[in-house]
């Protein structure tokens, strides 16, 4: 990221921390660390210098509950899920800073990805 104008940040990186008063039937974020996942993040974030280009954001329900803990990284619209804190290094060194899509963690049928690579509108 080369990019100096923090006026705005280049990515925004939700993360589900909802909490639902019955988790059995789909799960919830909340009980599977969603918090300690985005309190990991903005330590690495802000540990690179990084908390001004790169927003970690509480999310609510992203409506993926059996898939939690979920991350979204924008303006990509990568999704990823089972995200746990041996994941977030990871994350942020090849997604945030390479620009390289995690795959072990993507959710499945995101068909504007096509590979590794994010794909244009156009494609």
């Amino acid at each position: 990221m080369v990019d100096t104008d923090t006026t705005y940040p280049l990515r925004h990186v939700f993360v589900c921390t909802n909490e639902r008063l019955d988790c059995a039937d789909r799960g919830c974020c909340s009980e599977k660390g969603g918090s300690q996942v985005r309190d990991a993040l903005k330590k690495k974030l802000a540990g690179l210098g990084l908390l001004k280009r790169v927003r970690a954001n509480k999310a609510g329900c992203l409506d993926k509950c059996e898939a939690g803990v979920v991350v979204v990284v924008y303006p990509e619209r990568v999704w990823y899920g089972g995200v746990t804190l041996a994941d977030v290094d990871e994350i942020v060194e090849r997604h945030i800073l390479e620009g390289e899509i995690v795959e072990r963690l993507l959710l499945p049928n995101q068909t504007w990805l096509q590979g590794n690579q994010l794909a244009t509108e156009e494609s």
